[in-house]
């Protein structure tokens, strides 16, 4: 039986209006949630270190290194 490990997935805040727990040009964990995306948002850790969501066109996604995304990821 194969194991599945999970993607650990990052974005990039280009907009935080009205936001002030975003930091713009940041890079932020992703949490899958798929009934959020349904509605448009997105699921992140945020600065307070909790995840909460967002508006999704506040977020681009982008790539990391597998050894930078292990090194930023936060266990949840």
């Amino acid at each position: 039986m194969k194991k599945h490990r999970a993607v650990i997935r990052f974005v990039l805040c280009i907009r935080n209006d009205g936001c002030d727990d975003l930091e713009l040009r940041k890079a932020y964990q992703v949490i899958a949630d798929p009934d959020a995306v349904k509605e448009g948002y997105i699921r992140i850790i945020d600065e307070s270190g909790e995840d909460y969501l967002y508006p999704a066109d506040y977020f681009v996604p982008i790539e990391l290194p597998t050894d930078a995304a292990k090194a930023l990821a936060v266990p949840v």
